[in-house]
């Protein structure tokens, strides 16, 4: 089984979503499950992540409708009001929610970069633990030191991070990264996307020889156990279509083994997640 571990669904307004600027012109307009289903079809990609685009209780509502209409969509990341002293109550409501796995916060848009270590954040996501709910980690390159000291807050709660935590592609910045990254990975309760990583590179002229030593950063750190695939799409269409992703990814990872590239392409995400 292949999966998708992360990507989006929006029904398009300015207003919700203000993050899309006007270079990413492409992603202003309705993405629902038949434009995805079909680009899954073609690349031979079995089920999919849904994942929160905006700040919206009702967002994960709808994510949560979608799942329930369309067998392919294996499970949700959504949001939900973590920094709230009553968002046990929020989390609650949705129990009976069995494709609810985890829920997230656009930690990467925060002004604070230290938002992450926040008090009342962090009294939120300990409330996931006991609810069976992992918590997706959305950063820059430059919250990683803060990560590792929100991580080692919560021993026992899954993570996963999203986007190998952006690093600074287009820049050739690696080293910085790759040892931040390496250090996260010794909590062995996070695992990691490989995804969202040609949006951080030149969205026209990025190369597989350029993703490659950042594929194998993560490779390294946290083993084909903990990897699990990703497409981001749409939002990848400003840099790369869906098959391409797809491509990238499998001619880096023809070099392992059968067994672990059934952990990357799979394994992995079905695991973490329990889908």
């Amino acid at each position: 089984m292949k999966i998708d571990s992360h990507h989006h669904f929006w029904r398009y307004s300015a207003e919700q979503y203000g993050w899309i600027s006007d270079e990413m012109d492409e992603l202003r307009r309705d993405f629902l499950p038949a434009d995805l289903e079909a680009e899954i079809q073609a690349a031979g990609i079995d089920g999919v992540v849904s994942v929160q685009a905006r700040q919206s209780k009702a967002e994960t509502a709808d994510l949560l409708a979608l799942a329930r209409e369309h067998d392919f969509i294996r499970g949700v990341v959504g949001w939900a009001p973590l920094a709230d002293p009553n968002v046990g109550d929020a989390l609650d409501r949705w129990s009976g929610e069995a494709k609810l796995r985890a829920v997230r916060h656009v930690v990467q848009d925060e002004p604070d970069d230290f938002f992450i270590l926040g008090d009342d954040f962090n009294r939120g996501v300990s409330k996931l633990e006991s609810r069976g709910l992992l918590y997706d980690i959305l950063i820059f390159e430059k919250h990683l030191p803060q990560t590792i000291a929100f991580v080692d807050r919560h021993p026992n709660q899954p993570f996963v991070l999203d986007h190998i935590a952006k690093p600074r592609i287009g820049e050739g910045s690696i080293e910085a990264w790759r040892g931040d990254i390496a250090r996260l990975a010794e909590r062995e309760n996070v695992a990691c996307k490989i995804s969202g990583m040609a949006t951080e590179a030149d969205w026209k002229t990025w190369s597989e020889d350029q993703m490659r030593p950042y594929l194998d950063a993560v490779l390294e750190s946290f083993g084909p156990r903990r990897l699990m695939f990703g497409s981001d799409w749409p939002v990848c269409l400003v840099a790369t279509r869906y098959g391409r992703w797809v491509d990238t990814v499998k001619n880096w990872a023809d070099r392992l083994s059968a067994d672990e590239q059934a952990r990357i392409w799979g394994e992995t995400a079905a695991e973490v997640y329990g889908l």
